[in-house]
């Protein structure tokens, strides 16, 4: 029976509300279900789940065989409508469990003062003062903190805007529900809209019919901007300074703007021809037209707020005389005019709102127009001031230090673009270059050290490399044209919209200084008469894959040694930064190696810094999948040793956890406040070290955990000559490919090689078929050498997963990965496979390693079952694989029909349609897939 009510007793338990939100958007959705298809598609539906659920209960062969013949004897029709009803059912259980995470933390403010949220900003404060952390150490720790999130369009995101959308408006509906002074009929009226609202996500498109271009990665981008971060970042500064005041109450705070987002979306040219000099171009002014129309819709609301009248107080004569110079040079329309000479404010901010909407026209009046962040930022600080001269200290601290804290963090950029592209493309424009040039004949084929010495002349010598009167290919010019749209950009939108230039597939020394000498050659590198350099593009190199951790040490030591380099670097805070690749060193070396190996680059590449005096900022490439470095932001951060955050961390915010952390403010805003408060007790930790008497032989410990984990692992993904077949037959890599999520290939060259097989559609395929072997394989084994039956073996190991942190984090996304993955469903894409022997063989060797894997967890842990520890998310996993496993079923059974149309004349058009929707309900129902 559909209810009609919610219940909103305060006797409630938390986990309650959580079930009767989910029950309730159910039962809705069971009424669309009838209503678009009648009773007899809801019957079918909740006919599969309860068959689906005995199963999980019980594996009963013959109920298992019932189950098949049920989802093999579907329409096309039903088919189709029952893959949807369980992708919706977990598109409306995400939601619930979003606002969950809203409603707990409003029920500790409300308890403020009693009970503190744990990971919250106010928790690391208060923990702080009471460990009696001094006034000048927490004022040194916010001065060097810093956090930034860095956007990308990696193809994971399988969900449209408009469907986004959506969501956002029933998790808005929903959250309005916990209102107890709801009358009836709004009870009633809400809930009629929330039927809409999933009538309207039933009657809309989920899949995208074209693939999207950069630019809609761009605007995509932009939204969670426009949303959602624009507000929530101020918020985010002004609750640390109230905890500050709260808990330091003699200290007048000024937090610094230590946490920013970034992008890539536009700028990441590697293995992505769409994305052009034209289109960096073109990128970086929608991120300005945004900035500007956000600060002009802010200032137009100040006008409401400001309404103080001459009549009353007394402003400060500057202010006056700023309207009068504006009044010289700035001439509005009669209408926009503000007519009250006695409300001197609403005057003032008619004149900023059009200087706003001048400020990127060309051909105006220089003085009616703001040239930078830093004139706009001057206007309001003069209101500032004006307005605590007249005791108006509250509106200035809610409304003007908001803006203010805006621009500051927004300028006229919105955020920082980052350019990558593959060191190939370097390495081939300076061998054509130099070429034409008659200064090497074949640059490509000169030693590492021929390289770095001839780069090190052509930036030490002012003339120029290049000739504008030569002609180069199309590759090399757009190489070129790259560096002169920077140069230019840098000049139009302000030296911060870019600054740091990646360089993927990092193997030398010269793939950095190649860098800078195209950039020297539009400006972007110079050196001075009086022998000092300026550089306003520092090259940051990404070491990705297993033996670039291991050279990575080594190549930053040379390029710290070379003066033409090292000089470029006080010009960048002294601070370089240096990008770590969590999915390829996965892809390369399994999750367990990886962890290590990154770990231990993490603090090889800071002692060579060291030595140079270099403060480094690392830009961890975390995905949104376990198999990709993927967890909880928080936990990211304080997975690093603590030594190697003091120049700043970066990370990537990469597919599916954009909406899952931005789209709604609450979650936002949450994640950021986890985030800080991690970035906080990271720093304390750098200035306080803690004892690590026992770390040393524990890193020797996981070092030979680590070469044997390796060693499984690439006996399988590397040296099985049968493994690559099976992973594109047992999984739907072929179809992935299909889902029009992104703008950028699969493959970097096209090809059909593994190695050139992008990490991103290796994890997804693997998590879609239930194995989620990027994330846990081969661990077992290297955990089983060391071990090997002694007990005190293993008791090290139990005090290793007490006491490290770093080996209880491994441990601890392990059992994540082996909680989703489940071998029962994983069997049944593995009978996919052609060749049915080597199929057979190879899926009991991954299912023989998961149980290893996890009997060792468990014996590690103390545990009865993997993630015992983690309570909530165990639950959530068994309520949810009910309602994955038939997705999972139907996909097999299309899949295959689908691949059986290979070579006939037969039109799969539809079948791939279906196969594409259960994608996307699996994306929904596991999450963290990308």
């Amino acid at each position: 029976m559909t209810e009609t009510t919610i219940d909103t007793t305060q006797g409630s338990s938390s986990h309650q509300l959580l079930r009767r939100d989910v029950r309730f958007l159910g039962n809705i959705l069971g009424e669309v279900l009838i209503h678009q298809g009648g009773q007899e598609l809801l019957n079918l539906e909740e006919q599969i789940r309860e068959m689906s659920k005995t199963l999980r209960a019980s594996s009963d062969p013959a109920l298992l065989q019932e189950f098949k013949n049920v989802i093999r004897s579907l329409s096309p029709e039903d088919r189709h409508n029952v893959v949807r009803a369980f992708a919706i059912y977990f598109q409306l259980v995400n939601i619930a469990e979003q606002n969950h995470r809203i409603r707990r933390k409003r029920d500790y403010d409300r308890s403020s003062g009693e009970n503190i949220q744990p990971n919250s900003i106010e928790n690391i404060v208060a923990e702080l003062r009471n460990a009696n952390v001094p006034v000048d150490q927490m004022q040194e720790i916010l001065q060097t903190i810093s956090l930034e999130l860095v956007m990308t369009a990696h193809p994971t995101e399988a969900t449209r805007r408009v469907v986004l959308e959506i969501h956002q408006r029933i998790a808005e509906d929903v959250m309005k529900l916990d209102n107890p002074s709801l009358t009836h009929r709004e009870r009633e009226q809400l809930r009629e809209k929330l039927v809409s609202e999933v009538l309207t996500l039933w009657q809309t498109d989920e899949l995208r019919d074209r693939k999207p271009t950069v630019l809609d990665e761009v605007r995509n981008g932009l939204y969670y901007f426009d949303e959602t971060l624009f507000d929530v970042l101020p918020e985010l500064y002004q609750e640390l300074e109230r905890c500050l005041r709260k808990y330091y109450p003699d200290t007048d705070w000024a937090v610094p703007s230590f946490l920013r987002f970034g992008s890539w979306i536009g700028g990441d040219r590697d293995g992505n021809p769409s994305v052009t000099a034209k289109i960096t171009w073109e990128t970086l002014t929608l991120h300005r037209q945004l900035a500007l129309q956000k600060y002009e819709q802010q200032l137009m609301q100040l006008m409401n707020h400001l309404s103080f009248s001459t009549n009353i107080v007394n402003v400060t004569p500057e202010l006056l005389e700023s309207i009068e110079t504006d009044k010289q040079h700035i001439h509005l329309k009669s209408e926009d005019v503000w007519r009250n000479d006695k409300e001197p404010y609403r005057i003032k901010l008619t004149y900023m709102v059009e200087k706003v909407a001048n400020t990127q026209a060309h051909g105006k009046n220089a003085n009616a127009k703001y040239h930078s962040p830093d004139e706009l930022l001057a206007d309001l600080w003069l209101i500032d001031r004006s307005l605590r001269n007249h005791f108006a200290d509250y509106t200035a601290d809610i409304y003007i230090r908001k803006l203010i804290r805006q621009v500051e963090l927004f300028g006229f950029h919105l955020a920082g673009l980052d350019v990558r592209q593959h060191s190939k493309e370097h390495e081939s424009a300076m061998n054509e270059i130099l070429a034409r040039m008659n200064i090497a004949d074949n640059y490509a084929a000169l030693s590492e050290g021929d390289k770095i010495a001839l780069l090190s002349r052509l930036l030490n010598d002012p003339r120029p490399l290049m000739s504008p009167y030569m002609e180069y290919s199309e590759s090399t010019m757009e190489v070129i044209n790259v560096y002169k749209a920077i140069k230019a950009a840098q000049a139009e939108f302000g030296p911060k919209c870019i600054t740091t230039y990646l360089i993927s597939m990092t193997q030398g020394a010269s793939d950095l200084l190649e860098v800078m000498v195209l950039g020297k050659e539009v400006g972007l590198y110079r050196r001075e008469a009086d022998g000092s350099v300026r550089c306003t593009l520092q090259p940051a190199p990404l070491f990705e894959t297993i033996d670039d951790l291991h050279a990575a040490p080594e190549i930053m030591d040379t390029v710290f040694n070379i003066p033409a380099y090292r000089d470029s670097i006080p010009d960048f805070n002294n601070i370089q930064e240096i990008m770590l690749g969590y999915s390829d060193s996965n892809k390369d070396g399994g999750v367990l190696t990886a962890n290590w190996e990154l770990r231990v680059a993490l603090k090889e590449i800071t002692k060579a810094a060291k030595r140079h005096q270099v403060k480094l900022k690392f830009f961890h490439g975390r995905g949104g999948a376990l198999g990709r470095g993927g967890m909880p932001l928080n936990r990211s951060i304080l997975a690093q040793p603590p030594e190697t955050i003091g120049g700043g961390i970066k990370i990537t915010e990469q597919g599916e956890v954009l909406s899952s952390r931005y789209a709604i403010k609450g979650i936002a805003y949450r994640s950021l406040e986890q985030a800080t408060s991690a970035l906080i007790q990271s720093a304390y930790l750098a200035k306080n070290p803690q004892d690590t008497k026992d770390e040393a032989e524990f890193e020797t410990i996981m070092r030979s955990i680590s070469e044997e984990s390796q060693k499984k692992y690439q006996d399988l993904i590397f040296r099985d000559s049968d493994f690559y077949h099976f992973f594109k037959e047992a999984t739907p890599l072929p179809e992935v490919g299909e889902l029009n999520i992104g703008s950028r290939p699969a493959k970097r060259k096209g090809s059909d090689r593994f190695e050139d097989l992008r990490a991103i559609p290796w994890v997804f395929a693997w998590t879609q078929s239930r194995f989620l072997l990027p994330a846990w394989y081969a661990a077992g084994s290297g955990l089983q050498t060391y071990v090997q039956g002694n007990p005190d073996r293993l008791n090290k190991l139990k005090q290793m997963y007490e006491t490290w942190s770093f080996f209880s984090s491994t441990i601890d996304n392990l059992q994540m990965a082996l909680g989703k993955a489940d071998m029962l469903i994983a069997q049944e894409y593995a009978q996919m496979a052609k060749n049915t022997e080597a199929g057979q063989r190879i899926f009991e060797q991954i299912r023989s390693e998961y149980e290893l894997t996890s009997q060792l967890i468990l014996q590690i842990t103390g545990q009865k079952e993997i993630l015992d520890n983690q309570s909530v998310i165990q639950e959530s996993i068994k309520l949810r694989n009910p309602y994955v496993d038939p997705l999972s079923y139907l996909q097999v059974q299309l899949l295959s029909e689908l691949r059986s149309l290979e070579g006939t004349s037969g039109d799969g058009a539809e079948l791939l349609r279906e196969v594409l929707l259960t994608i996307n309900g699996i994306a929904a129902g596991l999450r963290n897939t990308g």
